[in-house]
Formats: C-alpha cells, structure tokens, sequence
C-alpha cells in the first residue's frame, strides 16, 4: 500500500533498545532486529510503544523515508490547526519551514507539498506499528496479564488517534457531508509489508472503527497496569482517560451528543483544572495538573529549531519568533472581559517595533498607540524584562505571552500538550447545548468559567444559540494556540474572514487566500490533499480518488 510506510515498530524500537541495553547492542546490530524479536515479550512491545511516543516528537526523516527536518510530528502539526485557520496570527514575513505558506492555504491544497505527504505516513506508520502490537499480542501466544493489557490499550489507543486524525484532514467533515458516502481514508490491518490497505473508506466505516478502536481499548485498560504518575514522562502513556478523551472528540465530531458529553466527563475526573499561577506559567509542562496526554520533550531527542515552541512562542530565540511575533485576533481578545486572568496573556497594548511588520505600523514613527517616545521605549523594556525577551526580540500588539519558555530567550524546545481537562469541560458543553439541555450545558461551563474569570456567570447564557456562541469564544480563548481552531471551524461550518467585524489584524497582503476563505460545507479546500505520492504507489487508490 504506502510506499513510506517505514516500520516505526523496528527503527525507533532500536534505538530504543539500543540506548538502554549495552548488551543487546554488542549482540544484534540496529538494522536486523526482526518482528519476532521485537514483539517477543510484552517489555520489548513496551519498547515499540516508548518509539511511538518519541515518534509523535521527532524529526519525520528518522521515521519516513524521504522524511524532512522541516516538519517534526506534533511540533508542527498541534500549532498548524491554529495557523492555518488564522487564530495564531503573523505579524510579518518570516524564516519559517514554509509555515506562511500554511497561511496562505499553499500547502494543504497541494497533492505535492510536504505537509500533505508527512501527515499521511506518519498517521499510517503509527497504524502499522499499532497493528502489529495487536496483530501479535491478542493471538494467543503470550500470556494475557495486566502489563499486557496495558500494552494492547495503548496501541488501540494509538491507532484511533491516527485515523481520527486522518478523516479530519483528509475527508469531508461528518456534519456537513454525506458521511455514508462520502470518501474517507483507507482502513488498513496488516502489521507487515507490503501493507496491503482498502481502497477509501467512508467517512463513516472510519469513525465506526475510530470509535471500535477506544471501546476496546478502554476494555483492555480496565484489567491493565496504571500509567505511571508524578513525571513528565509518565503522561506520554496513553492511559483510559486519553482512550476517554478520543472518544469524546470523536463522538463531538459525529454529533453523538450524548457520548460526547459522558466520555468527556469521564476523560477529566482526575485531572483538576489549573489555577491562575499555573495557567500563565507558560504551557510548557505536562506536569500541570489538567494534562490528561502530552510529550515529555527529551532535548538530545528531538529538535530546537523546528519545536513547537519555535513554532509558537514570543520568547524563542530563533527567527520565527524574532522577527515575526503570533498575535491574537483582536475581535478575540475584545471579547474578554476583565475580569478573566486569560486576558492578560494576550499584551495588546504591546509597542510595534518591527519596521517590517506587515500591518504598516512598524517603529515609533508609526505605532498609532504611542505619541511619546520615552513611554514607547519604557513600555518595550517593561514587556522584555518581564518575560525574558530578548533584545533582538520584536514586540507587536495582541502578541501572546500564553506559551513561555522554561528557559525565556533561549532554544529549548519544551514538552507538547495534547489533551487537557479543560477541552472535556467544553466538549460536555457543546454536546449538552446541542441537546437542548441548557442547565446542563451551564453546569458544565461552570467550573472552568469560575476558574478563569472571577465574575463569571452561566446562567446569563440562557439559550442555546446563546451557550452556543459562548462555548466558541471560551474554546477560543482557552485553548488559543493549542491546534484545535481548523476541527472546529469544520464543525461549526464557519469561514475565515479576518476583514469582517473590525479585523483580525492579520495582514491580507501576508495572508493572500488564506485571508478568506469559504464555510467548509460549500468549499473543499479544507480539505487536505492526498499525497500524489500515494496514488502513484497504491493500486487502490488512483487519480479519480483525489480531493
């Protein structure tokens, strides 16, 4: 089937077990560990999986052949939802992989580009190494236990995780298609080449699978081992709450309300939401308490210039953020009140001292928010010194100061969150609205509200268009930066138009088509591209199948 499709189970599994056991190295070198080997025991399995998690972080040439340094897992792909949907916002031309071409809606619509062609077979990379744990491990031929279990949960998990991130990017969203009909991706069970898939699936054979997938997996983690708690690392483990949280994504994604919203509730039990220290200290932990899934970044591991945290953070030293510092769209912003903590990571009165930025209003001379030099120049050193900006640092108004480095200027890539309490609580929020359960919906939105703003009321929001439009602003506002804005945007069935409602502050000479765009249900550039790559090598899959 996929021609890069490079087992992920025996090239990160070996280094792996490579750097932890000096005699397996002395014995079998890194390029002949075979299937029987590394599936032998739950342990070595155990490894497969620890490649899995490092997988999600690496630079995609150590997985994929004819990989690139210029796109590395989640690094990129967590912060592209909100870059390409414009809620992360550029405030001028940069060094950036490509990124600007994300923007522009370059990239996803070309069957050629390097972000459709890396998604794809890294998501079916994962596929193949989860089926071959499952493949293996639910034969019969090693004794069933709870450190099993554990293991088999994990890669159901892992497995789900990839389609459901598949069908969102390459297909038509289910609420506003024909997901009966309408093409999905290829569902594909072999743990060996030549990895022979499906043609397209629907939509719909894929989320049933999806949603097959985290059932049985929260089956398996009844019985299993506990994931590991008190580190970093341990919440790399996919565990039943992880399972949980896919569930409920999933189940909001289909409009099965009423899963979504008791999966959700499920997913965040024992994760409290942060309070305002922990909240404004950067997002640069899984250790924070609402982390229900993330990646324990290990530096000598990964990337520093290709990091989320290049990617996203003010204070990254690198050129990405240097010059081109992410603001948040201000009719965003306008919306906060207060009396929300959240508003004061969003500097909108920040002085605009880059000459190029793209909104023309770069340097003193320009800045239309300052007549007096020295509260200008007072105002920039106040900002700098308060965040560790350095002094080759850019500032713009509505930069975010919600991603902080650990180590504020310097090139640390820092831990990626993927899943965390307070989307459940919106997930519920959404679906209780939709069922016309207004109280519900309010009860729901309740405790984060309370959390983040000390004058917050639900019950003002008494309808449910009203819930409605206020679960967007609080999914805006509060998970801002963390990848979600292009899924739901599909989901809502909303456009982009940064010109309407005052402006975003996005520049439409930087922005070109990504300035304005379509609701999804009328327009299928939402939808990624297949890899032309793909067609070429699947038989299943020819030209007719493409986007």
């Amino acid at each position: 089937m996929l021609r890069k499709i490079k087992f992920m189970l025996f090239v990160i599994a070996a280094i792996t077990i490579t750097s932890c056991s000096e005699d397996f190295l002395e014995t079998k070198p890194t390029d002949a560990i075979s299937a029987a080997d590394a599936l032998a025991t739950a342990e070595n399995m155990a490894l497969i999986l620890n490649g899995l998690h490092r997988g999600l972080y690496s630079q995609s040439q150590t997985i994929l052949p004819g990989g690139n340094t210029a796109r590395a897992g989640e690094h990129y792909w967590v912060p592209l939802g909100d870059n390409l949907a414009g809620g992360v916002i550029h405030s001028a031309p940069a060094n950036n992989l490509g990124w600007q071409n994300e923007t522009q809606w370059i990239s996803h619509t070309d069957q050629t580009s390097l972000t459709n062609e890396i998604l794809w077979y890294h998501r079916y990379n994962i596929i193949a190494s989860s089926n071959a744990i499952i493949n293996k491990a639910t034969d019969g031929s090693i004794p069933e236990d709870d450190r099993l279990r554990e293991i088999i949960g994990q890669a159901y998990t892992y497995r789900a995780y990839a389609y459901l991130s598949l069908v969102q990017h390459y297909a038509k969203g289910y609420l506003i298609g024909s997901p009966a009909t309408d093409p999905g991706v290829p569902l594909l069970f072999s743990s060996d080449a030549p990895f022979t898939s499906a043609p397209r699936s629907t939509v719909q054979e894929i989320y049933d699978q999806i949603q097959l997938d985290v059932d049985t997996a929260i089956t398996y983690f009844e019985d299993a081992t506990s994931r590991p708690t008190g580190t970093a690392d341990g919440k790399s483990q996919l565990n039943i709450d992880v399972a949980y949280g896919l569930k409920a994504r999933a189940a909001l994604n289909t409009g099965d309300w009423r899963t979504a919203a008791d999966a959700a509730k499920l997913a965040r039990q024992n994760y409290p939401l942060m309070n305002e220290s922990d909240w404004k200290s950067g997002f640069n932990t899984t250790l924070l308490s609402e982390v229900i899934w993330g990646s324990n970044v290990i530096d000598t591991e990964t990337t520093f210039f290709r990091s989320y945290f290049y990617l996203i953070c003010n204070t990254f030293n690198g050129s990405q953020n240097r010059n081109n510092p992410k603001i948040a769209d201000r009719r965003l912003y306008n919306q906060i009140p207060d009396t929300d903590y959240r508003k004061d990571t969003f500097l909108a009165d920040a002085p605009n001292t880059n000459s190029s930025a793209s909104n023309g209003e770069g340097g003193f001379a320009n800045d239309p928010n300052y007549t007096d030099r020295d509260v200008w120049d007072a105002k920039i050193t106040e900002v700098k010194d308060a965040y560790g900006i350095t002094s080759g640092h850019n500032l713009h108004p509505y930069m975010h100061v919600k991603f902080l480095q650990k180590n504020p200027g310097s090139i640390d890539p820092d831990d990626i969150i993927y899943m965390r309490s307070s989307e459940m609580y919106l997930i519920e929020a959404e679906a209780e609205a939709m069922l016309d359960n207004v109280i519900a919906a309010q009860a729901a939105l309740k405790p984060l509200g309370e959390a983040r703003d000390s004058a917050y009321d639900p019950t003002v929001f008494a309808t449910k268009a009203a819930l409605l439009e206020h679960i967007k602003f609080q999914r805006g506002v509060e998970l801002w930066g963390e990848g979600f804005l292009y899924t739901d945007k599909i989901r809502w069935d909303e456009g982009i138009d940064h010109a309407a409602n005052g402006g975003s502050g996005a520049s439409q000479i930087l922005y070109q088509d990504g300035f304005k765009q379509d609701r999804p249900s009328i327009n299928d550039a939402w939808i990624f591209k297949i890899p032309q790559a793909e067609i070429d090598a699947n038989p299943n899959i020819g030209p007719g199948d493409q986007n």
